[in-house]
């Protein structure tokens, strides 16, 4: 299968550059998988098009600010750090840049507004594309996560062309974030609010959380010709016993199991498979490549944002809407001005 088989054409301006003035009011565009139909309504309308019984499971994953901007020392050039992940307790897996200039033994230190809660940095390893081991340091008994919150920079997409700014620390998270670690949120989820989520319980929709940290892997572009020997990072996710005991409990019933993101659907999709057809309480790593032709053992309704043409994310909606009705409604969307990516508007696959 050819990765040129994902492409659409997608006017720059549609690439949402802003969150909507109000959380819970873009666009939901609704695929019926079994007849090809779509339906345009809005996201506020979401609990309307569920039924009592449906299990919602969500991403619960919290963005930290983990851009960090710097200077190198002794030099005093200008340096860009992201934080991949955590090591241990004080080594990182990092992206810097310029990464030629910062080998292995190279320091670099950080600062926030008055030169508070200043963060130091020494390159331990050296890896491809900018890809470092670091070792990160606080000043004045502050430890180093606080220091991050204190002087981070929110690491908005590479395709929003804007500084972030203060809101962006609300606006790119979900309002049910609770385990810090990821570079990047599980977008689909950035929709809800409180009233739509009271809306969901007073339907009697089920809801449950899993975890997946999001990593910058999510914004790599396919870089092969053949959709079949592309891979995606692993990304670390961990299921409690709590959840996969709902979840196990939803597939027995037949119950519909609605997935709200990419990211939640590879957890639960992975997790699926390590345990031999139903969910264990696990922590470990997803790598699970999805595109048409997959086979879904959990996940039978899917919500997510608009992703990049011959994206890994595209094909994950594909391969569970359907290639041909959802480039089909991808094509509309475009036609009806809706917004793309993690800003943007979302699509609900039934």
């Amino acid at each position: 299968m050819n990765v040129s088989e994902f492409d659409f054409d997608l006017p720059p301006g549609l690439i949402a550059q802003e969150p909507p003035a109000e959380r819970g009011t873009s666009k939901l565009l609704v695929l019926r998988r079994e007849t090809g139909d779509v339906e345009h309504t809005c996201v506020s309308e979401l609990p309307n098009l569920l039924r009592e019984g449906d299990l919602l499971v969500v991403n619960d994953t919290k963005v930290f600010p983990a851009r960090l901007l710097g200077t190198r020392v002794p030099s005093g050039g200008a340096v860009e750090c992201l934080l991949l992940s955590k090591l241990d307790d004080d080594r990182w897996d990092a992206l810097v840049h310029p990464g030629q200039k910062l080998q292995s033994g190279a320091r670099m230190v950080f600062c926030g507004a008055q030169g508070a809660a200043a963060l130091h940095a020494e390159v331990l390893d050296q890896h491809f594309h900018g890809r470092r081991t670091i070792r990160l340091w606080s000043e004045n008994e502050t430890t180093v996560e606080d220091a991050v919150d204190a002087i981070g920079h929110v690491p908005l997409p590479p395709y929003i062309k804007r500084d972030d700014r203060l809101n962006d620390r609300e606006r790119y998270q979900t309002v049910y974030a609770r385990e810090r670690g990821s570079v990047a949120a599980p977008t689909a989820g950035l929709h809800f609010t409180p009233a739509i989520l009271r809306a969901l319980d007073t339907r009697r929709v089920q809801r449950v959380a899993i975890t997946l940290h999001v990593g910058y892997g999510t914004f790599q572009p396919v870089r092969v010709e053949q959709v079949e020997t592309h891979t995606v990072d692993p990304e670390r996710f961990s299921i409690s016993e709590a959840a996969a005991d709902t979840i196990n409990r939803a597939k027995a019933e037949g119950r519909r199991i609605l997935a709200v993101g990419t990211t939640t659907t590879r957890a639960l999709e992975t997790a699926v498979r390590s345990g031999r057809g139903v969910i264990t309480p696990q922590t470990g790593w997803a790598d699970l490549f999805i595109y048409p032709g997959f086979t879904f053992r959990i996940v039978t309704a899917l919500m997510t944002n608009f992703h990049l043409p011959q994206s890994s994310l595209l094909m994950l909606a594909s391969a569970f809407g359907g290639r041909d009705a959802v480039l089909s409604a991808y094509r509309e969307a475009v036609q009806r001005q809706y917004k793309f990516y993690s800003y943007g508007d979302a699509m609900l696959i039934l």
